[in-house]
């Protein structure tokens, strides 16, 4: 049976168009795909993200359990902040990609939808190994997501609260809401947890000073415009943050994690598939799986996510390709439906503010 979030009735109402995600039942679309995408772009939009995995790590051990399952480094997080980072397997593969948040009694995981079990599971047997730390969910919580460039603004009025000031990937506590300037659409924003009882008022706050609902179809032309990772597009077991281009996110300074010396040999050896970003010079839209072959047909990667870009108004697409044989401005071809469509690597961030 599908999961709901605390704002399912509130979609039902609305309209939405609601389909299974990662084990929920979700909201798609409202008004449609590209208005709720252009809506983000130039004002606010509001979106249920309660599906995401909120799990909580307590105890005088729990930077050490964080510290060993992480590849960025939570020993420089301030209070009250928090930081990208990616959970590998012991061969540099993603069980996910998260958000570390480091609060007052407590550090918080947000995890995606579909990995939520399986990164509980793996924190919990990672814990074992270490004297005292507990690791749960944070119950009775769920999240909301503010974007655009009037999101700011616009939640101040809602909450009340001063925002101005709150630098990007850090939190402030309003009464029992955890307010985040962080987001998964190429825009500013603010991202809420606050518990389940509370969500559909505040919901309704939102809209009635203007926001839009929007949709995780939105949210997928968003991040694919923006060039940001989706887990079992973008990343996998098999797939490395170096790989995606998330070096970054990857402190191999730090001392040991789980993952770090088969991500340092890829890094002393060079990957050898690299993500990208194409340009398509026609109208199909490329698909998961489709194949990219250079002008004279040798096949040197394949699509991992593709659209049309509401934004560049052109189908875009991300893909891995062979590092030794793809560079930004060359020209290759996309295999999509058993036709070819041309197309130019460009970088993988097509849009940005």
């Amino acid at each position: 049976m599908l999961k709901r979030t605390p704002l399912y009735d509130q979609h039902a109402k609305l309209g939405a168009k609601l389909a299974p995600f990662a084990g929920w039942e979700m909201p798609i679309s409202y008004k449609g795909i590209i208005d709720e995408h252009n809506t983000v772009r130039n004002s606010v939009g509001i979106f249920d993200i309660g599906h995401m995995g909120l799990i909580k790590v307590e105890g005088n051990d729990a930077l050490a359990l964080i510290q060993k399952t992480t590849t960025n480094d939570a020993a420089r997080l301030e209070m009250n902040s928090c930081q990208y980072a990616i959970i590998c397997n012991e061969q540099g593969g993603a069980i996910d990609d998260v958000l570390v948040y480091r609060l007052p009694m407590m550090y918080l995981i947000v995890a995606n939808a579909s990995n939520a079990d399986k990164v509980l599971s793996w924190l919990k047997a990672q814990a074992k190994k270490l004297k005292s730390v507990t690791v749960g969910r944070y119950e009775n919580y769920s999240m909301l997501s503010v974007q655009g460039p009037q999101a700011v603004a616009m939640t101040e009025q809602v909450l009340s609260v001063k925002l101005t000031e709150l630098k990007r990937n850090h939190t402030l506590w309003w009464r029992d809401i955890i307010l985040s300037r962080t987001g998964y659409t190429g825009e500013d924003g603010i991202e809420l947890i606050a518990a389940k009882s509370d969500t559909p008022a505040i919901w309704q706050k939102f809209l009635a000073a203007g926001a839009q609902p929007c949709g995780l179809g939105a949210r997928d032309t968003l991040r694919l415009e923006a060039g940001l990772p989706l887990y079992g597009h973008e990343y996998d077991e098999q797939t490395s943050p170096l790989e995606v281009g998330y070096a970054w996110a990857v402190k191999f300074d730090k001392g040991d994690f789980i993952g770090r010396a088969a991500l340092l040999r890829q890094k002393e050896q060079g990957p050898k598939k690299k993500l990208f970003g194409l340009r398509l010079n026609e109208r199909s839209i490329a698909r998961a799986g489709d194949a990219v072959l250079t002008a004279d047909g040798k096949e040197i990667g394949k699509v991992s996510s593709g659209t049309f870009s509401p934004s560049l108004k052109q189908p875009v697409a991300l893909a891995f390709l062979a590092t030794d044989q793809a560079a930004a401005g060359q020209k290759v071809k996309v295999n999509i439906r058993q036709r070819s469509a041309a197309a130019e690597v460009v970088a993988k961030t097509f849009y940005k503010r």
